[in-house]
């Protein structure tokens, strides 16, 4: 794959949350998600006039959302965290799946960042984890093919109903069409929970945001409500609640590779 494909892409699917402790409970509901190459902003705001960059629009996208928060500094900054994981990406095509704001809201629990050669084979991932209190952490890993296992500790507060323990086992796999990723929340040799996103990607146009919008009309404040509606069924079920800690320092862990089978990948 040698062509460049659209700046901006849509992502439609599905997010499954499943907790095993100290009961089974699962939810899931609806995702729209955007794909932009960062080096291509500008085509990205040509490509659809529903959509603002830097500005205002039916949906938008804001460089001051991620990364460093500094407007311009995108590559530089997702440069920086790769290199962490021992990959140069001064070469590589840099794509951000996230959230768009709606209607000026935005909340994104997570946003994936892609490290690609120009053929489009994924050399690295950047996960940008936030939680509703406002806070962030950066998970960073070599991937080199386009389906991977990767592992890190878990150090980050995201949820009240669980510890700040355990391990991150994250399955990730992309094609030019489909994005599947899973993170499983393993301790004690246990699986404590499991989120999976799965989304399919199409070229973003006017008439698909239109029907979007009419369609989904709350896609990114949804996200926030079924967050806060799980909490609270939880809490009414009496699930533990763990108070927010200190908050980690440093802002930033590698992954490893994960010690999975390769019989597990293929299945």
């Amino acid at each position: 794959m040698t062509d460049s494909p659209p700046a901006l892409l849509v992502h439609k699917g599905e997010t499954v949350h499943r907790r095993f402790t100290p009961f089974v409970s699962d939810f899931s509901y609806r995702v729209f998600m955007i794909e932009l190459d960062i080096d291509r902003l500008d085509e990205a705001a040509r490509q659809c006039r529903l959509f603002g960059v830097n500005g205002p629009g039916l949906f938008s996208f804001r460089e001051t959302d991620h990364g460093s928060g500094v407007r311009g500094d995108m590559r530089r900054w997702a440069e920086s965290q790769l290199a962490e994981a021992g990959i140069d990406a001064s070469s590589l095509r840099l794509k951000l799946i996230t959230f768009p704001r709606h209607l000026f809201y935005k909340f994104a629990p997570i946003s994936v960042w892609l490290a690609e050669t120009v053929e489009g084979t994924p050399q690295g991932v950047i996960y940008e984890v936030r939680n509703t209190f406002g806070e962030r952490h950066i998970y960073v890993a070599a991937t080199g093919s386009d389906w991977h296992r990767h592992a890190a500790e878990k150090v980050f507060h995201v949820s009240p109903f669980f510890d700040v323990s355990g391990t991150y086992e994250f399955s990730l796999q992309r094609t030019d069409a489909r994005l599947k990723l899973g993170v499983s929340t393993v301790s004690d040799g246990r699986v404590k929970h499991m989120a999976s996103l799965s989304t399919t990607a199409s070229p973003a146009s006017n008439p698909g945001l239109l029907r979007t919008a009419v369609g989904m009309p709350a896609s990114t404040l949804g996200v926030t409500v079924a967050i806060h509606w799980e909490a609270l069924k939880l809490w009414l079920k009496g699930v533990s609640y763990y108070n927010r800690p200190d908050k980690v320092e440093p802002s930033i862990s590698v992954a490893a590779p994960s010690q999975r089978s390769a019989e597990e990948k293929r299945t």
